[in-house]
């Protein structure tokens, strides 16, 4: 396993995924205004913070972005990280509005401690995402296993197909009855990529399906030549990555703002 060097980690992830983050779409751009690094894409993309670097005047620049977003009506989301300054960040933002959802924990891990052959349960196979039928089941397990409209997630991957036609752009796990659990990988960061989803039915849980398309991702993000994973874990899935040797970097939260 590779050692975690805390401050140098979190001084590497906030240059290269924070401060150098990529548009996640081609309809999207990243502005850096100096105090904030920014994406906006519209009313059918992400739109938020991803770094900020603020002083005395943090209410203001706050307010700004608030605002920014606002003239282009569109929610946003400030994704704040547990190393974060000022200290009172949380406070200032609550206060211009913004209201805080679930924290999460930010693991990391070298890829080559990960990338490995994915174990399945009998009767269970890997299925990749690379069309607009699989974009369409994806979207439905997404919505059973969270509940939640999946139109969202069905634009974004729908975009990232018309960019790159055959891209797997979401990997299912398929077992007789269907789509059981669902993953997406994106690398958004110079030498970085990101583990998304991660949505199983609840009858298929503990059976292996997490740690197995972790390893799958892995093992694309390694023939990439992508030398780190991050993951934003919910509590349910920290001990699974803690196994598969990620590390706890920081924490985040997002704090979203809606007109």
């Amino acid at each position: 396993m590779t050692p975690v060097n805390r401050a140098e980690w979190l001084e590497t992830f906030d240059a290269r995924v924070r401060r150098r983050a990529r548009p996640d779409s081609t309809r999207a751009r990243v502005e850096d205004t100096g105090a904030v690094v920014r994406q906006v894409a519209g009313p059918d993309g992400w739109n938020g913070v991803l770094w900020s670097g603020l002083g005395d005047d943090a209410a203001e620049v706050i307010a700004a972005q608030r605002d920014h977003f606002a003239a282009l009506g569109v929610e946003c989301e400030w994704k704040l990280y547990g190393h974060d300054l000022p200290a009172d960040l949380p406070r200032l933002l609550t206060e211009a509005g913004f209201v805080p959802e679930p924290t999460e924990t930010v693991m990391v891990a070298a890829t080559a401690d990960v990338a490995a052959a994915p174990v399945l349960p009998p009767g269970v196979v890997l299925v990749p995402v690379t069309d607009a039928e699989g974009v369409e089941r994806a979207a439905r397990l997404h919505a059973r296993v969270f509940g939640v409209d999946p139109g969202g997630l069905r634009k974004r991957l729908l975009r990232r197909l018309a960019e790159a036609p055959g891209t797997e752009v979401a990997v299912m796990a398929e077992a007789a009855e269907g789509p059981v659990s669902v993953a997406r990988l994106e690398c958004d960061g110079d030498g970085f990529a990101g583990l998304w989803g991660g949505a199983t039915l609840p009858h298929w849980r503990g059976r292996g399906l997490y740690r197995a398309l972790v390893a799958h991702r892995a093992g694309r993000a390694a023939a990439a030549g992508v030398g780190y994973l991050y993951v934003d874990a919910r509590d349910t899935s920290r001990p699974i990555l803690a196994r598969l040797g990620f590390q706890a970097l920081t924490t985040t939260t997002p704090f979203v703002w809606r007109p």
